[in-house]
Order: structure tokens, then C-alpha cells, then sequence
């Protein structure tokens, strides 16, 4: 009678382990799904528009002609210079709350407002840097602006993905390190960071995602309606797709001529954004193979 039962109750735990998994399958696949809907309705709108000329020359005709080969640039500039400010920033940030700051008070109060940093919406970073870097410090619209601002949204990313790579690294190596003599900070640079840079390089993956796609932080601080040229220094303006991409969806001077251009503009974004996250995956495969090889 016993194993009678032991082998129901077994049964049933494989028929509920069973739905359970075939649950999670179909949102995994639904979520995979829609990913591929997306893709595929923009590629389906916007690979007709692509060409070199797209890809190099500048706009013409109240943007509904002509290229957006100063938005691309300008774009790259932006995630370049926010990347130069937060990704130093956070790693330094994240290894000092896991390597020197002691757990009290003061890192319990860093990591709150770290937390409710990053739930602060786009828009309210965008005014903040406007009142900050555009008005009080005379930056302008510029570059460095909106990179700031840019690199002010994605510092809370940096900073809890360094310290949580920070953290997974097993502290025999710590103390392996300091039995040999080694100093904290020589520990930190030739132990705990090599081994911890395949994951703090997640941090400059997630970045490089949020900061490409951003419209309103760039509102506010940098970005052009119209300019058909490069920028020459920091402190020029500049185009850049996300809010070319808004401009044309929505207040072109002929939406309807400019459309095709609108979902040519959001692809070469999709495959902007995936090229770079290409680049860094490819950096943290890099490092990888570096620490299992030392």
C-alpha cells in the first residue's frame, strides 16, 4: 500500500513539475515570439529604405530625403561619452562599497538610493540635466550635456552590477592574495578585478541598451531637430536616432513621405545597438578565456 501511494505522489509530482515547466516553455517562447513580431515588422518596413547613401549622407528637405549619417554619428557620440563617465565612475563606486566601505549605515544608504536612482523615469533625468549641466554649469546643448546626463542614468546600472561581481568572487583568493603580502589595493587590481570583469562588463552591456534608445534625456540636453553636419567639439549639438526617429514619426514636415525613413531610422538603431552589444560580449568572452587561462 505504501509504495502504492509513493509512487502516486511521485507521479503527480512529475505531472506538476511537468505543467510547471511546460508553463514556463510557452512564455519563454511567447516572449521570444513577440521579440521576432517586432524585428520582423521593422525589418519588413525599413530594409527597403536602406543604402550607402542612407548610411552617409545627410538630410535634406526637412528630413524627408537624403541620409542620417549625422544622427548615427551623433548617436555613437553620445554613447561613448556617457560610457567615458559612468562606466569609471560605477566600477570605482561598486569597488569601494564591496572592497573598503564597512556594512553600516553609510553603504545601506548608498545602496537605497543607488536602487531608487535607477527607478527615477528618463524625463526627470533629462530636466535635471538641463538645469545642471545646460544652465547652472553653461555647458549648453552640447554633447557633454547630454552624455552626462546619458551617464548619470546608467551609473546606477554600473555600480550594482560591479558590486555584485565583485561579491561572487570567492574571498580564498582574497586571502590568498593577502598571505603572499599583498597589499588591499594590489589585491583588488591584479586579483579581485580580472576575475571580476567578465561580469562588470554585463554592466557596460546593460548600459550601452539603455543608453542608445533614450529620447527624453537627449530632449533636453542635446539633441537637434534639423542640422545636416557633424559635430566639431563637445559643446556642439548633434542629432541622434532616437529623437530623429521621434521627429519623423510624429512631427515631420511630411510624415507620410518621411515614414519609410522613420522604420529605415529604427533599423539601423536595432542593428547599431546589437553591433555594440556584439563588441562587449565579444570583450567579455576576452576576459573570460584570460582568467580561466591564469
Amino acid at each position: 500500500m505504501m509504495s502504492d501511494k509513493r509512487r502516486k505522489n511521485q507521479k503527480s509530482k512529475r505531472r506538476s513539475e511537468q505543467i510547471a515547466f511546460g508553463i514556463f516553455r510557452a512564455m519563454s517562447l511567447l516572449v521570444v515570439g513577440i521579440l521576432f513580431v517586432i524585428l520582423g515588422f521593422i525589418v519588413i518596413k525599413g530594409i527597403s529604405v536602406i543604402s550607402w547613401d542612407f548610411l552617409t549622407k545627410m538630410p535634406e528637405d526637412g528630413m524627408t530625403a537624403g541620409g542620417i549619417y549625422p544622427a548615427i554619428i551623433g548617436t555613437l557620440c553620445l554613447i561613448g561619452g556617457s560610457i567615458l563617465f559612468s562606466f569609471p565612475v560605477g566600477v570605482l563606486s561598486g569597488i569601494y562599497i564591496n572592497e573598503y566601505a564597512t556594512n553600516g549605515k553609510l553603504v545601506r544608504f548608498i545602496r537605497l538610493m543607488t536602487n531608487n536612482l535607477a527607478g527615477i523615469p528618463s524625463i526627470v533625468f533629462g530636466l535635471f540635466g538641463m538645469s545642471l549641466f545646460v544652465n547652472t554649469l553653461g555647458f549648453g546643448d552640447s554633447i557633454l550635456a547630454g552624455s552626462l546626463t546619458l551617464g548619470l542614468m546608467t551609473l546606477p546600472v554600473v555600480i550594482r552590477t560591479t558590486e555584485e561581481a565583485l561579491k561572487s568572487v570567492d574571498n580564498s583568493f582574497r586571502h590568498g592574495s593577502y598571505a603572499l603580502g599583498a597589499s588591499k589595493l594590489q589585491t583588488v587590481r591584479r586579483v579581485t578585478l580580472p576575475i571580476a570583469y567578465p561580469n562588470i562588463i554585463t554592466g557596460l552591456i546593460l548600459s550601452i541598451g539603455r543608453v542608445s534608445g533614450e529620447t527624453a534625456p537627449i530632449l533636453f540636453t542635446v539633441a537637434a531637430y534639423f542640422l545636416p553636419k557633424l559635430p566639431s567639439s563637445v559643446f556642439d549639438q548633434v542629432m541622434a536616432l532616437p529623437y530623429h526617429l521621434y521627429v519623423l514619426a510624429t512631427s515631420g514636415t511630411d510624415i507620410e513621405k518621411s515614414r519609410p525613413m522613420a522604420y529605415g531610422t529604427a533599423l539601423v538603431l536595432i542593428m547599431l545597438v546589437l553591433i555594440l552589444n556584439l563588441m562587449a560580449n565579444g570583450l567579455r568572452r576576452y576576459f573570460s578565456k584570460k582568467v580561466k587561462m591564469n
